[in-house]
């Protein structure tokens, strides 16, 4: 009981197994995995059906599934964690020079995850190969203990100021809590237009960057705080390019 969940579902799992249903309706993986983490690895081999089904308990933090006579709530408010290949063949951008994916197939590759759904994952980080000799040194890092001091602090932060995390801030109060400068809000809006967000882009975009801010302690956003949290959307650039 004191354990959050975790858990990770094969790529094959179907949109049932994943959401919950069946005859007699049971939970699916999403509800399983309330109050704690669902990890999709290799993104892009799940159906895109199956995929498409998150998008509803991603925003609500339950599920609805209905049958004939009757209709059942499952809750559903879990983290998602997902990872994928850059490409089919998983060595796009390696130095090595060792993939021969063409554009189309990585565009085809990429494109298996939609852009609503993409819009609802906050991070997109990208992650290099590391070289040999990297891996084989034990690297100096911030202790987790640290982290979680500076993570408890932010949060009380963003309770005591408006009530709820920054995750579930919308409306007027996302507005008055993440309010900006003008010229800020120009500069902002302008790469909004030249990387094509959407609106749900812009306001998760705005989300992420009150929370660098509370991170670093800092009463307003401030720039820095925005090109940060853009930095943290890769795959919205990358799709520019491509």
């Amino acid at each position: 009981m004191r354990q959050r969940p975790f858990r990770a579902p094969h790529h094959t799992a179907s949109g049932v197994a994943l959401v919950g249903g069946g005859g007699n309706p049971k939970p699916g993986e999403i509800s399983l995995a309330h109050g704690g983490v669902l990890f999709l690895d290799e993104l892009p081999e799940y159906s895109r059906k199956v995929l498409d089904v998150l998008r509803e308990p991603l925003e609500s933090g339950r599920i609805v599934i209905s049958r004939a006579n009757r209709s059942i709530t499952f809750p559903a408010r879990f983290q998602l964690i997902a990872a994928m290949n850059p490409c089919p063949c998983g060595y796009f951008g390696d130095p090595s020079g060792r993939c021969h994916c063409s554009q189309e197939q990585i565009r085809r590759y990429q494109g298996q995850t939609s852009g609503p759904l993409l819009d609802r994952i906050d991070l997109h980080i990208e992650v290099p190969p590391l070289p040999v000799a990297v891996l084989q040194q034990a690297p100096l890092s911030e202790p987790s203990e640290q982290v979680q001091q500076r993570v408890i602090a932010a949060r009380a932060r963003q309770i005591q100021r408006q009530g709820c995390p920054n995750a579930e801030l919308s409306g007027a109060t996302r507005d008055r809590v993440c309010a900006l400068r003008e010229d800020d809000q120009a500069w902002l809006l302008d790469t909004i237009e030249r990387l094509q967000l959407s609106a749900r882009g812009y306001h998760r975009l705005l989300n992420v960057a009150r929370t660098i801010a509370d991170l670093a302690e800092a009463e307003h956003i401030e720039k820095i705080h925005l090109m940060e949290a853009l930095g943290y959307r890769s795959l919205d650039r990358y799709r520019q390019v491509t």
